[in-house]
């Protein structure tokens, strides 16, 4: 498995330490290309195809938007290349619903070839390279990137910024005029070895030792497992899955910023504490930054943003939530899900008149900060759950079960692996309001020891494997 797989951390180590040899000195974007198309490949070799079509696609696209001698040339390159990143990403998050939804007795006699083409499997990564396709050709059109006029060199670039391993599978989600001006020869100066460091402890501590472990007790949130339960039971299980899709996306996503930055890159921050959010449009500021930003700037401000009056700014952000819900999978739990968020943040903005008071009283605050984090927990059955009507099943389960007196095992270990996220949150929660780091005390023991148990932890308390959510859009 990418990043916990000690085959890929050997390759990854051994191509660091030759990274900054001065031999490769001017070789390092070869280098780093060849170590991301190698990781990217190590267990489905045939998934490469596309990942280079897309590369070189978008690379061709990019350049003739940048050198197109008149106006409507360099439309039709961006249109074109746009479009082209929208239809390989349709095709193979939406194949399957095709392919259900077609006979093929109507397809006649080259019904089999196309059934086979359109059963492909989804590759992995597609919904964040095509994104960043994207982002190259926009900021390209926009102006905000100018690629190198030397194709070769382009093309490497574009090679790297696609393919770059530590953001390839599952994000951050990062913009071209942000990547690619850091792309350059890099020196043992350019890593941060202290973002490097804190990003990687806490990246593997949330995956390893709270997601993975988590992910054997929060399973029975499958159907028909949950059919029977207590409800106090099924509150802790959605309590368990919220706590651990934050964990693996979020341990993911530090896993990736620390790797970028022993390789001298920076990646955007993907989380800020979500689930101390004042509001919920605090909250997707809080959560997957990086997909916010993007649906915000290549997509909402588009629609017109908050330019066209109130009422065209809630459709605009209501599309947004259910379009970026359906970025997720052909299913329609995840339009849903993206539709549930859309009239969260309209039902916020009518009530409050579009802007939150600041100066609220203490009572006032905790309680929507508690709403957003029911709203935004209940609303992760829809991804734990694809097929709605298990969703209706577990919710009709929670109103009507019994309450149990005592708490099982599962419950009890759900709750003790929720609480280093839960502190976690409390501590920026604190430093938030002013209040003085409790890890700073102690002359930096308590950090120290802090430190120690998490290592502590992840040596004899990880849990068995298991892939990453987000691999699977």
């Amino acid at each position: 498995m990418l990043f916990t797989s000690w085959i890929v951390l050997f390759a990854i180590f051994v191509t660091w330490l030759v990274y900054f040899s001065p031999w490769f000195r001017t070789r390092q974007l070869i280098l780093l290309v060849v170590l991301s198309l190698g990781v990217y490949a190590y267990e489905a070799p045939g998934v490469l195809a596309l990942l280079l079509a897309s590369a070189l696609t978008n690379a061709m696209a990019a350049y003739r938007v940048a050198n197109a001698t008149d106006a409507a040339a360099r439309k039709t390159w961006a249109v074109g290349g746009v479009a082209f990143n929208l239809l390989v990403l349709a095709f193979f998050k939406y194949n399957r619903l095709l392919a259900d939804s077609i006979s093929a007795q109507w397809l006649g006699a080259q019904g089999d070839w196309i059934q086979t083409l359109l059963l492909l499997p989804l590759p992995i990564g597609v919904s964040f390279y095509t994104f960043h396709g994207i982002s190259l050709l926009v900021d390209t059109w926009r102006g905000h990137y100018r690629p190198s006029p030397l194709p070769g060199r382009h093309l490497g670039q574009t090679l790297l910024y696609l393919c770059f391993f530590p953001q390839l599978v599952a994000g951050p989600i990062t913009k071209a005029n942000y990547f690619y001006p850091q792309i350059g020869p890099k020196t043992w100066a350019d890593i941060d070895a202290s973002l490097a460091a804190r990003s990687l402890l806490m990246g593997y501590f949330l995956k390893l030792v709270v997601a993975n472990n988590l992910a054997n007790h929060t399973f029975t949130l499958q159907y028909p497992y949950f059919l029977g339960l207590p409800k106090n039971e099924l509150l802790l299980l959605l309590l368990g899955f919220s706590v651990q899709i934050f964990a693996d996306f979020a341990g993911y996503s530090l896993i990736a910023i620390g790797l970028a930055a022993l390789f001298g890159y920076r990646l955007p921050d993907n989380f800020n504490f979500p689930y101390i959010a004042r509001s919920f449009s605090d909250f997707w500021r809080r959560w997957h930054i990086s997909l916010s930003s993007w649906l915000r700037d290549y997509l909402y401000f588009p629609l017109g943003g908050n330019r066209k009056g109130p009422w065209r700014t809630g459709l605009n952000l209501w599309l947004v939530m259910v379009l970026g819900g359906l970025w997720h999978g052909a299913a329609w739990s995840y339009a849903i899900w993206g539709a549930w968020h859309g009239f969260a943040l309209l039902a916020e903005r009518a009530w409050f008149g579009g802007s939150i008071p600041t100066q609220r009283p203490v009572w006032a605050r905790v309680g929507h900060g508690v709403l957003v984090f029911v709203v935004v927990t209940v609303g992760w059955l829809l991804f734990k759950l694809p097929q709605f009507n298990h969703v209706l099943a577990y919710l009709q389960e929670l109103v009507n079960a019994p309450w149990q007196t005592g708490l099982s095992n599962r419950s009890r270990a759900i709750l003790l692996l929720s609480l280093p996220v839960l502190l976690y949150h409390l501590r920026q929660w604190r430093r938030e309001h002013g209040h003085r780091d409790p890890l700073d005390g102690a002359g930096g023991w308590v950090r120290a020891l802090a430190v120690a148990c998490m290592v502590y932890l992840l040596m004899f308390n990880s849990g068995p494997d298991t892939p990453f959510i987000y691999f699977q859009f």
